[in-house]
């Protein structure tokens, strides 16, 4: 039986992006495009004044999605740049994105993978 390895990450973050129902997709896309390896969508509903008066007396639909995605630091603001723009959150009342800073993270990763990142670093 071969030993077993953890390979931990360092220099990742993780994008957040709740928007009205039906954008995920795109903006998935949007992410995928700019280099996201993949992302998760979850489903929430949302809370507060805005959804409670809506924008100009009109109410504003309180189903979210909620998107989720992990990238390498050197790739985040091009990541965020393109969800951002691909969830329309230049309109008011669309949603919000922001970035975490993970302090650790760990998945598999084929040897070859992490053989060329140790050579690009050294």
């Amino acid at each position: 039986m071969s030993a077993r390895e953890l390979t931990v990450l360092t220099d990742v973050s993780m994008i957040t992006c709740v928007v009205q129902r039906s954008k995920a997709d795109g903006v998935v896309k949007a992410a995928q495009d700019a280099g996201a390896q993949g992302a998760t969508i979850y489903y929430g509903i949302g809370s507060g004044v805005r959804e409670r008066l809506g924008l100009l007396g009109l109410a504003i639909d309180v189903e979210k999605e909620i998107i989720t995605t992990l990238v390498a630091d050197d790739q985040v603001d091009r990541i965020f740049e393109r969800m951002y723009f691909a969830a329309e959150l230049d309109v008011p009342g669309a949603g919000i994105i922001y970035i975490t800073k993970l302090e650790k993270a760990a998945t598999f990763i084929p040897k070859e993978v992490v053989d060329r990142i140790m050579e690009q670093s050294a």
